[in-house]
């Protein structure tokens, strides 16, 4: 539109001519939106917002005389507020190359200043602090033309051919050819030991593999080898199975062998054992029936051999009292008692030879002698009378 002026984001748009609306100032400042300009009686100009770079080399003297070729750079531009862009369209609205120019040698002049009350090692130690210190002390010059300092950089201190910073550096140097000398040999063992471990992994891999070879070599001669046998073996297990199934044979007809000569030698022979011993058990039980019959017999004859006889006993005993004094005191019962008398003597000589010829026969075996028919011989009995006239009933003797 024909009068109506904005400016750029990064400008200030400076109107000049007229009176009403400036407030003291010589023009009036736009930024940030347009505004209707009448031709002919305003004029309008734009002064630069944007960031402007300027480049110091200087050569300062340190607080030790030394002197040190630095080199730095400040970023700085125009203000934002409506003061810094009055203050500095007034200096620089007509050249604003200027501005860098004059404010390199605003900072000159305080980085030599700020320099000479330091060391040489403050200056290469501390470049912040110089850098702070420098931008401290022109900050309220610099506000003064409408400039404002967003940051100082040194980039470069070099003392020439002095060799100060060289001398000074020089433990540091060693320190760090030492560390860097240590680094490299710690990096040059390491790459050895690298370099070993890699040449053992390999004879390793290397060895793994002429085993797995090897290995892998035997089991194909074993394969070849059993492949090789399979025949001969075979034919071996065939015979072998033969001479076991031969033995087998001939185990089984020994032992039937066996079994028969049991049957036709053994059994038989222990059967006839049996035979002879059931009959001469059998002899041996007769014999001793035979006996015993014989033993019983032979009582029973004893028996009747002494009751033949036990009325001859009684005959021998009463003859002994034929020349005997007797007195018969009471008659008859006293010649009773006489009488039976008599005969109970002749029975406990009875029973006394009875057992005398039990013990003899059960002693030595032998046999009672037999009498001789007539009642004397050696089974006699016989009583003597005493010669005073009285009866002998002394011992019996058998023969």
């Amino acid at each position: 539109m024909f009068g109506y002026r904005v400016p750029a984001p990064d400008e200030a748009m400076l109107i000049s001519g007229g009176r009403r609306g400036l407030g003291g100032a010589p023009f009036r400042v736009v930024t940030g939106h347009g505004k209707f300009v009448l031709p002919i009686f305003r004029k309008t100009r734009f002064l630069t917002l944007s960031m402007c770079e300027s480049e110091v080399t200087e050569t300062c003297v340190t607080r030790q005389g030394i002197s040190l070729h630095v080199r730095a750079v400040i970023a700085f531009k125009v203000g934002n507020d409506h003061e810094s862009i009055i203050n500095a369209g007034q200096r620089f609205l007509s050249d604003q190359d200027q501005m860098s120019v004059l404010t390199g040698r605003i900072f000159a002049g305080h980085l030599r200043a700020i320099i000479g009350s330091m060391t040489v090692e403050e200056i290469v130690t501390e470049r912040q602090k110089l850098a702070a210190e420098v931008l401290d002390t022109s900050k309220t010059e610099m506000a003064k033309i409408g400039l404002i300092v967003d940051s100082l950089q040194i980039q470069s201190i070099d003392d020439g051919d002095t060799g100060y910073i060289d001398a000074m550096s020089a433990p540091h140097k060693a320190a760090i050819q030492r560390q860097a000398q240590i680094a490299q040999a710690q990096a040059t063992q390491a790459s050895v030991e690298a370099e070993q471990v890699a040449a053992r992994n390999q004879a390793e891999y290397a060895r793994q593999t002429a085993v797995v070879r090897a290995e892998y070599s035997a089991e194909v001669d074993r394969a070849q080898a059993r492949a090789a046998q399979a025949g001969p073996l075979a034919q071996a297990h065939a015979q072998q199975e033969v001479l076991d199934a031969q033995t087998e044979l001939a185990l089984r007809q020994a032992k039937l062998r066996q079994q028969q000569l049991v049957a036709e030698i053994v059994k038989p022979a222990e059967a006839e054992a049996e035979r002879i011993r059931v009959l001469a058990a059998a002899e041996a039980q007769r014999m001793k029936i035979q006996a015993e019959a014989a033993a019983s017999y032979d009582r029973v004859a004893l028996d009747r051999m002494l009751i033949d006889q036990l009325p001859q006993i009684v005959k021998e005993a009463a003859g002994g009292l034929a020349g005997a004094n007797v007195n018969v005191l009471n008659g008859a019962d006293g010649l009773g008692e006489i009488a039976a008398g008599l005969v109970s003597q002749g029975l406990t000589i009875l029973d006394s030879v009875r057992q005398n010829l039990s013990g003899q026969d059960s002693s030595d075996g032998r046999r009672p002698a037999e009498s001789n028919g007539n009642g004397s011989g050696n089974g006699l009995l016989q009583l003597h009378s005493r010669k005073d006239g009285k009866a002998d009933d002394g011992p019996v003797d058998v023969d």
